[in-house]
């Protein structure tokens, strides 16, 4: 178990290199067939939302500066390919970007299947199985979650994907077959330079909101790189005195013996889908919105409405004066009142909600205006995997109607199906691709772990010219 340390002694066993060891052991073997599923899963579902955003602005600034380099590494969406840290920061881009994909809450709320891009560039790149990849990703999971778990950053202004690092480090390293030592100083290197600031989810939000974690990936790839190369990094990098617990998240503590593999369950059976394009803490309060209008009938009666959610679903959605006036997609889809604005007034929350026409109707902007969101001390204290919201509505006539929802359709509580699963990605893919084209995609996902050749099956995803 590794934790904090004073500034006058040094850890006999420190934390990267525990992360490191873990990492250089865990095989496919190690994952049951229930983690592979899972996997699977969220592949699928990163994949889709991918696809769903291949065509932004944003993705395609990033697409463009990815393939001015040559490279081993497919862009997803395309024939061409990059440098594995470039397509890492593209692919992740265009994965993220709509914040539709997957979710796991913990102190704090992180992506974990961001991480994937970095893993599908580095397991073409190096040639290696797709059980590798597989088992590279559970790593990247596994890491990712059980550092949200130990640390706390709500207090000292970092974003969240200051744990990403550490995660990507030690799976694309684990994919470059580096040794212990190795992958201990990919670790060292990747926190030290690479800790972000949360001004990133702040007042008005920017494109950097959905690119931040491909950032973090590339620096990622990047350093475990350096490592192989023979370069050393900054250690104790987590408990030394001007380390990682020192400056960033305070005293921290990890069992890594209590990872996942063997006979502990892996965290990404934690991890959450998303039914709606919009940030986690919102998800349930589009639930509760839906249920409240469908009881309201005529919104019109309606005076104030009045949303309670936890404390960091308020700090991140619901304490600025920018989300009641949204005029970036980014802003828009982390405000809570916009988003249950939303959901009340069309029944759903989709991609084209975030369109500007649609945050700047001024009948939403209107309605806006009589929602009020607050922090309850009870929702913050509830744990595990939720995102709990209570929406109540207050009638001209006095009368209140309240709906309270703790878990929204794709939590880990309520899982999708697979059937779910490919409805979003069909939904996702939309006209980019044939039928034929999605079904074989789908079928080669779901069989994952038996595609031959990874850069063959991912030049598979192209999407036409046109399409």
């Amino acid at each position: 178990m590794a934790t904090a340390t004073s500034s006058s002694e040094l850890p006999a066993h420190p934390l990267a290199a525990q992360l490191a060891a873990y990492a250089h052991d865990l095989n496919f073997a190690d994952l049951d067939a229930a983690t592979v599923e899972r996997v699977k899963t969220h592949v699928v579902d990163t994949i889709g939302c991918g696809m769903g955003a291949f065509d932004e602005r944003p993705v395609r600034v990033c697409r463009d500066i990815a393939l001015a380099v040559q490279g081993n590494a497919t862009i997803i969406g395309t024939y061409r390919r990059t440098t594995a840290d470039l397509a890492a920061f593209a692919n992740c881009a265009a994965f993220r970007y709509l914040d539709f994909n997957d979710t796991y809450v913990g102190r704090f709320s992180v992506h974990p299947s961001d991480l994937i891009a970095a893993c599908l560039a580095v397991a073409e790149t190096e040639r290696r199985s797709a059980q590798e990849l597989i088992a590279a990703i559970a790593i990247a999971y596994e890491v990712n979650c059980r550092l949200v778990d130990a640390c706390d950053i709500s207090t000292r202004g970092w974003d969240p994907t200051v744990m990403s690092p550490p995660a990507v480090a030690l799976a694309t390293g684990r994919l470059m077959r580096l040794s212990p030592t190795q992958l201990t100083h990919a670790v060292n290197i990747a926190i030290n330079d690479h800790v972000p600031m949360a001004q990133t989810r702040v007042q008005t939000l920017s494109d950097w909101k959905g690119l931040s974690d491909a950032e973090a990936s590339r620096n990622a790839v990047f350093a475990a790189m350096l490592a192989r190369g023979g370069l050393t990094g900054p250690s104790p990098i987590f408990e030394g005195r001007s380390g990682f617990f020192q400056q960033v998240t305070g005293p921290a503590t990890l069992d890594v013996a209590a990872f996942g593999g063997r006979t502990n369950e892996f965290r990404i059976h934690q991890c959450s889908l998303k039914r709606y394009p919009a940030v986690i803490y919102t998800q349930t309060a589009v639930v509760a919105g839906i249920e409240v209008a469908k009881d309201v009938g005529s919104l019109d009666r309606i005076t104030a409405i009045e949303i309670a959610t936890t404390r960091r679903g308020y700090q991140r959605t619901g304490s600025e004066r920018e989300k009641w006036t949204p005029e970036t997609r980014d802003t828009a889809d982390h405000s809570l009142p916009y988003i249950t604005a939303r959901a009340m007034f069309d029944g759903d929350i989709t991609n084209e909600t975030f369109e500007p026409h649609m945050f700047r109707d001024p009948k939403i902007r209107a309605f806006m205006q009589k929602i009020t969101v607050s922090e309850d001390p009870a929702l913050t204290a509830r744990r595990g995997a939720s995102a709990p919201t209570r929406v109540t509505a207050i009638l001209s006539d006095g009368q209140r109607i309240t709906r309270e929802v703790d878990y929204a359709p794709g939590f880990a509580k309520s899982p999708m199906s697979r059937g779910d699963v490919e409805q979003k990605f069909r939904g996702n893919v939309g006209r980019r691709w044939s039928e034929q084209q999605t079904g074989a995609a789908l079928a080669s996902l779901w069989q994952l772990e038996r595609i031959d050749e990874l850069a063959a099956f991912l030049g598979t995803l192209v999407v036409q010219a046109g399409g």
